[in-house]
């Protein structure tokens, strides 16, 4: 995985203190890519002095966040990480390799606290409750909806994701399910974040993440009802879509299309500002 570029995407409101401990354990040929959403605290002139790609999103949200990121981004794969040092980007490679191997679609770090006081009480029984919704919107058997996950880039923006709020990260899983995604969750060390919680530290925090995760899964399960297609993965679905643009080609030529599609390398990535 050393000589495989990933970008990996950091929303960032704030985090001057931690980010310099994020972005070095960063593996080598894993490019940051700090979201400041706002900060006031200097997090972009810390993440530019630290070599990272900085992107000023000046809608306010965790999704118009990882939507910036995702747009600024040019690698292969994507990785979601927060910016406030809780979890350590160096547990990153396990994910991807699940990716690039054709394992899974989505990879999700499942959070295993550190310290007590790492993940906050009324934090982890909304994540329970909404580990058990999604269950049965979707059977997926996850019991996080942990911030840390690994794509592939042409894959999560085919999903089209929309919202803009604390709602992405079920999104993103809810739009995996009905694409047909191979989804799971490793563990992954969950550590006391340096600074303050922006959303689920606090209880007002954790109950607006609630409300909108909850209205994406009624209108999820309106939606499904009625209708059940077969899923189809993720990469049969690009490679055969990939395969019928070269039929043209000759039998040989689709060939030679098919087992070389998954690994061309991406372009690098420039620093961004918009």
């Amino acid at each position: 995985m050393v000589d495989m570029t990933v970008d990996v995407i950091l929303p960032c409101l704030n985090e001057a203190d931690a980010l310099p401990q994020v972005i070095g354990r960063l593996p080598e040929g894993y490019r940051a890519v700090v979201v400041d959403n706002g900060s006031t605290d200097g997090s972009a002139e810390v993440a530019r002095a630290l070599g990272a790609v900085v992107v000023t999103e000046p809608v306010r949200g965790f999704g118009s966040a990882c939507a910036a990121g995702v747009t600024a981004a040019t690698a292969e794969f994507v990785a979601f990480c927060d910016a406030d040092a809780s979890m350590d980007p160096a547990e990153l490679p396990d994910l991807v390799a699940r990716v690039a191997d054709g394992r899974v679609d989505l990879a999700l770090g499942r959070r295993v606290p550190t310290s007590r006081g790492a993940w906050a009480p009324h934090a982890r029984f909304a994540n329970r409750v909404l580990a058990v919704l999604m269950h049965r919107a979707t059977g997926y058997r996850l019991r996080d909806l942990g911030p840390m996950r690994v794509m592939r880039r042409e894959d999560l923006v085919a999903l089209d994701l929309q919202d803009r709020r604390s709602g992405y990260p079920l999104e993103m899983v809810l739009a995996a399910h009905a694409a047909g995604w191979r989804v799971d969750e490793s563990d992954i060390a969950y550590a006391q974040r340096i600074g303050d919680s922006k959303v689920t530290g606090t209880l007002r925090g954790t109950v607006n993440a609630v409300k909108d995760m909850s209205r994406l899964l009624r209108a999820y399960r309106r939606e499904a009802q009625g209708h059940a297609p077969a899923p189809v993965s993720v990469r049969q679905r690009v490679a055969a879509s990939r395969s019928a643009g070269s039929a043209s080609a000759g039998s040989a030529g689709l060939d030679r299309a098919a087992s070389t599609s998954a690994s061309t390398p991406s372009s690098s990535v420039e620093e961004v500002r918009s």
